[in-house]
């Protein structure tokens, strides 16, 4: 057994769980070796961990390198993004695990942005040339990388679930139709060259609506009201995620004894379903309330986006422990039993098949809890950040600019969703 194989089966028996449980345990169990096995070569669970840092860094490097470093000498800017994105794509599209890796380590910021670059530029790969690149023809660079990278992010995992990758690996011909509609989606969006809207009077109108109400959940032995649990539950999650969250925590917020818990949730999974369903049906219904006020089809989507930013703004810890369903698999029981009352975009005449609505609908949603989350300090406390999320939601830590740049944000991701890059040009 060498140190390449415990790398290799640690990135297949972790990336399985989606590195929910990370014991060298189970890692020996896959190799067939005794505990002591392993440690002949890591000394401990972080020196493996080290490993498989370098590891990504070294075959996510040697995979674009190529690419990357001939993109500049491209004569049209377009050519020179998309063979990195395509580059990029590939990798990942032959490599689920090396995505899981990606999503945990990198895009929740385990491992230092700066770090990142520099790992990555003493392998010869310096990401700086994509920002470069895009300067030369598109504006607002640092925001529509993220909407880039979340845009292939948002498909790549999807390709990966649909295709079952782990149990079979895709084949040439889907890695190219992954990499060709990853492509295709940061060039174009949906296709609309209507953006052309009255983003202020809109706003207005959302920020006029009424929050309304804390949810109310009725069971046998209580018909009160619960919201209070449930923002108990929603900081809990926010705080620790969803793995680790236990009732106790709740209780312990709520001031209340454990067993007190049971009144209103089964057990723990119960308690995360319903808050789950529980809050996206209200932010449903007031994006809903939201698209109703305009019958042209640009206005309603932006009208439902900026709706659902001003209710997770004043929600703060639901934005954040939605944020764990964006790059994790969580198993909240049973599918809704009503999916027509989760729809949201479906239903407007966008310029898609109506087989690939529901696909949108989420990718939408995926790119705006993105932004709304990726302002906010991740090294803070949790009080901190959830009055950052608060008062500052989408304004850089670094920037100084006016109280309305978050509206600036939201309408940026509008652009991009309806016409891609071509939404930025300058």
């Amino acid at each position: 057994m060498t140190k390449t194989e415990i790398i290799n089966a640690a990135f297949r028996v972790w990336g399985r769980n989606f590195y929910r449980k990370t014991s060298l345990s189970r890692l020996a169990a896959e190799l067939k070796v005794s505990k002591p096995a392993l440690y002949r070569h890591f000394s401990n669970k972080h020196a493996l961990s080290a490993a498989m840092t370098e590891r990504f860094f070294d075959d996510f490097a040697a995979s674009i390198r190529s690419d990357l470093n001939a993109a500049p000498a491209a004569d049209d800017a377009d050519y020179g993004i998309s063979s990195i994105i395509r580059s990029i794509s590939g990798f990942f599209a032959g490599n689920v695990y090396a995505l899981f890796f990606s999503l945990i380590n990198i895009y929740d910021r385990n491992i230092d942005g700066k770090a990142i670059a520099e790992s990555l530029k003493s392998r010869g790969v310096d990401m700086g040339i994509i920002h470069a690149l895009l300067g030369r023809k598109y504006s607002d660079n640092t925001l529509l990388v993220r909407l880039i990278f979340a845009t292939l992010t948002f498909l790549m995992s999807s390709f990966h679930s649909t295709k079952k990758s782990m149990e079979n690996p895709p084949s040439d011909e889907d890695i190219l139709n992954i990499t060709s509609l990853i492509c295709r989606t940061i060039e174009c969006g949906i296709g609309s060259g209507d953006i052309s809207i009255d983003f202020d009077k809109l706003e207005k109108l959302v920020e006029a609506m009424p929050l309304g109400a804390e949810p109310e959940l009725k069971t046998e032995q209580n018909e009160g009201r619960l919201g209070q649990f449930f923002k108990a539950v929603a900081e809990a999650v926010a705080e620790a995620g969803p793995w680790d969250v236990s009732m106790e925590m709740v209780a312990r917020k709520l001031g209340l004894s454990k067993s007190s818990l049971y009144v209103h949730f089964k057990n723990r999974k119960d308690m995360l379903s319903r808050l789950f369903i529980t809050e996206f049906g209200r932010i449903i219904a007031f994006a809903k309330q939201g698209m109703s006020l305009s019958s042209q089809a640009a206005e309603k989507l932006y009208l439902g986006i900026y709706t659902i930013s001003v209710y997770l703004r004043a929600r703060p810890e639901i934005l954040v422990a939605i944020d764990w369903i964006r790059t994790r698999r969580l198993d909240l029981g049973k599918p809704f039993k009503r999916r027509e009352n989760f729809l949201l975009f479906e239903d407007i005449d966008i310029n898609l098949p109506d087989g690939e609505k529901q696909h949108t609908s989420s990718w939408i949603l995926f790119l705006l809890v993105n932004v709304l989350i990726q302002s906010a300090p991740h090294n803070a406390d949790f009080d901190k950040r959830m009055t950052w999320l608060c008062d500052g939601l989408c304004v850089p830590a670094d920037n100084n600019i006016s109280d309305n740049a978050h509206n600036d944000y939201i309408r940026l991701l509008f652009k991009f969703i309806m016409r891609g890059l071509g939404g930025f040009k300058k």
